[in-house]
């Protein structure tokens, strides 16, 4: 059964989940501590982020003794991660009008 967009879309919901997509597009691979120091939020809740991200299949791990750490395996999530800059880029001033809308 394949999953809907809205369900996939949910684990892409968070500002956290994004930064942390965002981070692991940027460096490749990074561990745990990693995000956890450069992200500011508590190793527990950075590890809820990542497991909804790899359930999700955004984002994949491997083990090395005590560390783990996590990538993008899919080209497609960096695709789409690129795509979303560039439309929001050539749309900003619309996106900053519906931020304010949703404000009142």
């Amino acid at each position: 059964m394949r999953r809907s967009w809205s369900s996939g879309s949910a684990g892409l919901g968070d500002p956290s989940r994004l930064r942390i997509l965002e981070l692991l597009r940027g460096e490749g691979e990074l561990a745990v501590g990693d995000l956890v120091a450069r992200l500011g939020l508590a190793q527990p809740k950075v590890s809820n982020h990542l497991a909804c991200l790899r359930w999700c299949g955004f984002v994949a791990s491997r083990r090395e003794q005590r560390a783990v750490y996590y990538r993008i395996p899919d080209k497609r999530v960096v695709d789409m991660l690129g795509l979303a800059h560039a439309l929001l880029e050539d749309n900003e001033e619309h996106v900053a009008a519906c931020c304010r809308i949703e404000e009142r």
